[in-house]
């Protein structure tokens, strides 16, 4: 019997630095797509794909996280003072959208790093670990596509995009087969490859679904680069002992955590928004563009 994913995972303890100043003293996945926060985009993605309880994992001046996810009384009583009930409705859903808990990563010391401070959290029980960073627009949730592949082959599930060129060494990369359409059985990754070294063109993003037995792969893992544990490497011991697929998501990824990125994050959904697209679509048909 296949065990339901429950409980997901979210890393937000990095420092921003590729968003600096306006990181500086506000974490990085509170920066607003339009009007609402990277981090609230994937945990009501996380939600959509049927997780229950989630974890973030913060650092130090990362109170504004915990404060967004909070009940606002001063701020609710206002609106309902106001007579504002849609967005005191709005305001509130925030506050119930899951039973979110946090606890601390104390030095930013990679990905997996990361991830191994959901231990206890996580227990003996299959995971999903979401990254900000990756803002996925598709009708189906992302998560909710791997989840399905986790059914269905009872193993860990990553996701995958395919990047040309040498935009391909910022990257962790998988080998796989094709066993379905665009599901892959992963036969090796490596992180980072150069152009000429990448085993394909997928590239891993920021959508995990993993067994328990990640923790004891992490422990075995070695400090890289700076001293940090990295992921893809916890993922290769691990893939010594059992399978791994990887689905190649169906949407489209946007790198938030990038400033161009986040610029056409932004651009693309506030198009899509009933209450601005019309408006501003005008407005960038009307631009002078030299």
């Amino acid at each position: 019997m296949v065990n339901k994913i429950r409980k997901a995972v979210f890393p937000a303890a990095g420092l921003g630095t590729r968003f600096l100043p306006a990181t500086k003293a506000s974490p990085k996945e509170m920066l607003a797509l339009v009007d609402k926060p990277l981090i609230q985009y994937v945990v009501e993605e996380s939600v959509a794909s049927g997780i229950e309880s989630i974890l973030i994992i913060t650092g130090r001046d990362k109170s504004a996280i915990e404060n967004h996810f909070d009940i606002s009384f001063e701020m609710e009583q206002m609106l309902i003072e106001r007579g504002k009930t849609e967005m005191f409705e709005q305001i509130r859903a925030i506050s119930d959208i899951a039973r979110i808990s946090y606890t601390r990563q104390k030095q930013a010391l990679g990905l997996g790093h990361a991830i191994y401070q959901a231990k206890d959290f996580v227990g003996s029980e299959p995971f999903a670990a979401l990254l900000a960073d990756d803002i996925v627009d598709s009708e189906k949730p992302a998560l909710q596509q791997m989840v399905e592949v986790y059914e269905k082959y009872n193993a860990p599930v990553i996701a995958t995009m395919q990047v040309a060129g040498e935009d391909i060494s910022r990257f962790g990369v998988i080998d796989a087969d094709e066993v379905e359409p665009n599901v892959f059985k992963i036969k090796d990754m490596v992180e980072k490859p150069a152009y000429a070294e990448a085993p394909s063109d997928l590239a891993i993003i920021g959508r995990y679904i993993f067994t328990p037995d990640i923790f004891e792969a992490i422990e075995q893992t070695k400090p890289g680069s700076g001293g940090e544990i990295q992921i893809t490497d916890a993922m290769r011991i691990l893939l010594k002992k059992r399978p791994f697929y990887a689905v190649k998501l169906e949407g489209t990824r946007h790198d938030a955590g990038d400033k161009l990125g986040f610029l056409i994050a932004t651009v693309e959904l506030a198009l899509k928004r009933a209450d601005l697209g019309k408006e501003f679509r005008e407005y960038l048909k009307g631009l002078n563009l030299r």
